[in-house]
Formats: C-alpha cells, structure tokens, sequence
C-alpha cells in the first residue's frame, strides 16, 4: 500500500515542499530503503522510526519498505522527516486510514523522534509556518517543544504533539489535539537591560557621542585606543540604547535563528536586538556561514543588530576580508557545488583595535616596545576596502585619574544609557517615517539614488564636504557614507538639512580613521 505525506525542505530561508512516498509492499524481502538525496541524518532515520514505532505499542511491518523524498533532486538534511516517514509507514501498513476524520491531505508533517516516540525540538518551525500561512494550508503538526516558534503565525492550525501515540489518537479521532493558540507579542517582550550603563563607563565622552552616532543610523564604528580604556564597556553598553525589534525585524531574525536552530525550547518570537561577539579564532566559515549544508552565520545571526569584533587585528586577514560583501550589501551568498544559499546580514558593525601589538603606541605614560615593523605588520591585518567601510572613528583614550574616582559624583557633560536611547529612539522614528515607502529601517541603509533623494545638504556643508574629499581622498564610497553619517547627525538635532556643522562633526570622525 502507498501512502504521501506532505513536508517541507529549508534551503537556506527559503522553503520547498517535499513529500514523503512511503510503500509498504506485500511481496520482497523486509527492509527499509529511503531514497531521494538523502544526507546521513535523514537514512539515520530508518533506525529512530522503526525504534520510535515499536517503543510506542505500535507494529512496524516487517515486510520491503520504501520511502522516497520527493522531488528526487532536492537534497534533504536533518531529522525533521522522522514524524512525516512514521505517519507514512503507519498509513501504508494499515494501522491509520486516510479516511480519518482529520484531512491528512491538507496537513504538513515536520519533527524529529526520540527512540521511545518522543518528538524532540526541531529547528525550522517558523520557517513552515510561515511558508503553509503563504501556501494558505490549513494545518501543520510540529513537535511540542517548539511549536512556540509557530504562534505569532496567523491563519492555520498548530498542533503541538508531544509524542507519536497522542498523534495517532488524534488522526483516529480518540482524542482531538487542541491547536496551539495565537500568542501575543505584548507577552514575549524580554528584558533588554544591557550589560553595562553608559555612566559606568569613565570620561570617553566622545566615544559616547560616536556611539550614539551608530546606534541612531546603523553606522560601523572602530574604537582606537590602549588597553583599558572603556572599549568593550562602550561596545557590551550598546544594546541598552538600541531600539527594541519592530514585528517585521523580529519576524526577520527569529527566521535566522530558527533555521540555525538556536530558539530553546519554549522560546518565540525575538525581541531582543542580536548583539554577536565571536572569539577571534573564528573560521570564515563560523562567520559567514558555511558547511556541507550551510548554516548561517555570526554576520547573519547579528542580522539588524550588533557584530562586535574585540581586538579586531587578531582576527586572521582572510576572515576579515569575508566580511566585505555583507557590510556592502546587507547579505551573504553562500555558494556550495549542491547550490546556493542566501542570508540576511544587516548588522552594525563595532571593532576595538589597539594601536599596537603591546597596546601603548602613543600612551602618555607606558612606553611601546613594538617595533616599527611589527607595529605596520598590526596594521596591515585590516585592509583599507575594510576601513573604507567603516564610518566611525574614535579614539579612546586613556582615562585620568580623577575621572576614576569612586565617590558619587556626576561628572558634567555625562550621558547616561536611558538618554541615550531615548535620542536613538526618536532619531530612529524620524528615518522610519522618511522610509516608509522603502524596505531599509536605517540611514545607513541608504543606496546612492536614496542619499541624493533624502539628504539636502546646504551649500556650505556640500562645500565643506568637497574640500574634506579633495583633502583626505575620500573614495566615492566614502564621500556617500559621508553623507549619511551627517544625515543621522541633523536628525539627531532634528533639522531637516544637512547644516555645516552636521558635515564637520562627521568629518572629523572619518578623519581619525
């Protein structure tokens, strides 16, 4: 007897249905034999079933089993097809009938199974989801433990299943699984309280001011200076003047993380800005995403959030330079002889670097004993393309001993994260309402026809701007992110031009760089 059961496949974030062919023949010798490129997870699949079924009081025929994933030249990865190929071999031997009360045909199948018929957490609910509420279907069985992903999804039933007997209770109409219910995003606000306040942090005003800068237009920031100083404070402080994740943003990168298979069990929705820190042995694959099948990620996982890279030099060049295409183009095209895979990678990036090897070339009081080749081989680790991509530059500086003190008294000019963020707030309003029409969130986001349509320089600020050009050769990539550096700056003030000042303050942070 044959028996179809629909599924789906995750090809990087886009979604293919596949179905699943099972026949369980009368004649021929016992065996189970799954074919359709399959990878080692999915034929691993022949032993959780047949385990799964028999631990469950269920029979598993002892007759030629065949399972086919179709269509044929997709290539399936992963456990998720262990529910579809159980449902399939308990319809094609008879034990559930397809003319049960529930409509099998309409339904998608997608978990994996424990040994004794448990369903385990499953990475990619979302993504199915997302895909049947656009294929218009009507049901999708998921396992339990992460069927949260699935319920902001609206316009189909989630049936939460924690093991194959409830689901074979349901399908005969024993017991009718509830669907899962619609949760509400006003319940899955976390805490978004950063690591540190920017108060904590001493003195480094100017470095607080460039972090507002970047936090308001999404602009890449480098810090420069010894060690000691603030940096990684100023960088774990970032979080708490970030804005929370509109519905669309926390859509967009709950899908990453789903696929990734980094949403614990329970979890839904994101809301938290992704602040991503990776160790500087990172692998360009562990960066940009990679593997036989890949996967996103650090650049993807910071996806409209932070990618923090601490003693930025560290990092190999070759990991470096992977990170020109996404800083570019807001995504990464991973590109493997199966095919392609795209991700979402629009992050801001913040980078502390010393200014040598020992971290004192230049300090007021500790000598460098770098030499001078060693000090230009530090350097050389990131290449100019690399800075040319990089808006912000402040150096943090050594911090004076009075500003250390730990008696109680506020320091004037001193920001705290709560104003802060309530100036990235009202700045981010402002570019949200100017690109409502277009699907970018930030001024950094802007392509060239887009600075030249929202960002009216007056004549003396484009004056200013064409003598920093001549004088510092700024590239054309440069002069427009010049421009979108001052853009965020008069929206911080509220001014609809590009004023003089506006262009002079972000001049001068290129020209630390």
């Amino acid at each position: 007897m044959l028996a179809k059961i629909a599924s789906i496949a995750n090809i990087g974030l886009e979604t293919v249905p596949v179905t699943v062919e099972v026949d369980v023949a009368e004649s021929g010798f016992p065996g189970f034999t799954i074919v359709g490129l399959a990878s080692k997870a999915v034929e691993e699949a022949r032993e959780r079933v047949k385990t799964a079924i028999i631990n469950s009081g269920l029979e598993f025929p002892s007759k030629k089993i065949t399972v086919n994933l179709a269509p044929a030249d997709l290539p399936k990865d992963g456990a998720a097809y262990d529910l579809p190929i159980a449902v399939g071999v308990l319809l094609a031997s008879g034990q559930l009938s397809m003319d049960s009360k529930i409509n099998l045909a309409r339904v998608y199948f997608y978990g994996e199974l424990s040994l004794d018929g448990m369903l385990r957490p499953t990475r990619g609910i979302l993504l199915l989801a997302l895909f049947a509420q656009k294929k218009r279907l009507s049901e999708i069985v998921v396992p339990f433990p992460s069927a949260n992903e699935a319920s902001m999804v609206t316009g189909i039933k989630k049936l939460a299943v924690k093991t194959l007997p409830q689901l074979v209770r349901h399908i005969t109409g024993q017991k009718i699984i509830s669907p899962l219910k619609r949760t509400s995003a006003k319940k899955l606000k976390e805490d978004l309280q950063a690591d540190f306040d920017l108060k904590e942090v001493a003195g480094q005003e100017l470095a607080k001011r460039a972090l507002v800068i970047a936090a308001a237009g999404g602009h890449n920031l480098l810090m420069w200076g010894p060690p000691g100083t603030g940096k990684t404070m100023l960088a774990r402080a970032l979080p708490g003047i970030l804005p929370p994740l509109t519905s669309h943003e926390a859509l967009e990168v709950t899908r990453v993380y789903s696929v990734a298979g980094l949403i614990s069990p329970g979890e839904s929705l994101i809301q938290k800005r992704p602040f991503r820190s990776p160790h500087h042995g990172v692998s360009a694959a562990g960066l940009i995403g990679g593997g036989s099948n890949p996967l996103p990620g650090e650049v993807s996982l910071a996806h409209l959030g932070v990618l923090f890279l601490d003693e930025m030099p560290e990092f190999q060049r070759g990991v470096l330079e992977s990170l020109r295409q996404p800083m570019e183009d807001g995504a990464i095209e991973i590109v493997r002889a199966k095919g392609h895979v795209r991700y979402p990678a629009s992050f801001t990036l913040i980078a502390a670097v010393n200014p040598c090897p020992c971290g004192y070339l230049g300090h007021p009081k500790k000598e460098c004993k770098c030499s001078e080749r060693l000090i230009a081989k530090y350097h050389h680790r990131i290449s100019g393309p690399i800075i040319d991509r990089i808006d912000l530059s402040v150096t943090v500086a050594s911090v004076e001993t009075e500003k250390l003190s730990l008696t109680d008294k506020k320091q004037s000019g001193q920001i705290t994260s709560k104003e802060a963020k309530y100036l990235v707030l009202k700045t981010r309003q402002i570019q949200t309402k100017r690109f409502a029409a277009i699907s970018i969130y930030t001024n950094s986001q802007m392509r060239n026809s887009e600075v030249k349509k929202y960002c009216y320089l007056t004549g003396e600020a484009e004056n200013l701007l064409k003598i920093a050009s001549d004088k510092f050769n700024l590239s054309a990539r440069s002069y427009f992110r010049m421009i979108k550096v001052a853009r965020t700056i008069a929206d911080l003030e509220n001014s609809r031009k590009i004023l003089p000042l506006h262009m002079a303050e972000a001049l001068q942070y290129k020209q630390n760089i």
